[in-house]
């Protein structure tokens, strides 16, 4: 079983930075692919971004624009989402997920881990 546990949410004003924290505890393997999704009220869960404990492949959702990154801290089992330039409309519960098998998926059914999301909250 793994677990996964999103931290770095709250509120902030829009153009101001964030970055959220997402650490992993349990079983492990080498070539978990990790991602980022979000969901805000009323709307389906969307793909941010990957990448992959092995190597530095990443994968960005088409609407990322630069402003969002992605990044690992193998040592201490936890991906990071570097957000910048923050808008009202990315007001959303963040989410980080894991995947065994697939290479680098953007779409929520291939994950099979979640965490329990971290609110971002940003007003104009």
């Amino acid at each position: 079983q793994l677990e996964l546990a999103e931290s770095g949410g709250g509120p902030v004003q829009a153009g101001d930075s964030l970055r959220l924290s997402c650490a992993a505890a349990g079983v492990w393997f080498t070539n978990w692919a990790m991602a980022w999704f979000r969901q805000a009220p009323g709307k389906e869960r969307e793909f941010l971004a990957a990448i992959r404990w092995t190597g530095e492949s990443t994968r960005y959702g088409d609407f990322v624009e630069g402003r969002f990154i992605i990044s690992k801290d193998i040592a201490k089992n936890t991906i990071y989402l570097q957000m910048n330039g923050l808008k009202a409309e990315d007001t959303a519960v963040y989410y980080c997920a894991f995947d065994r098998y697939r290479d680098l998926p953007n779409y929520v059914a291939a994950y099979d881990y979640w965490g329990q999301g971290t609110q971002v909250t940003v007003s104009s």
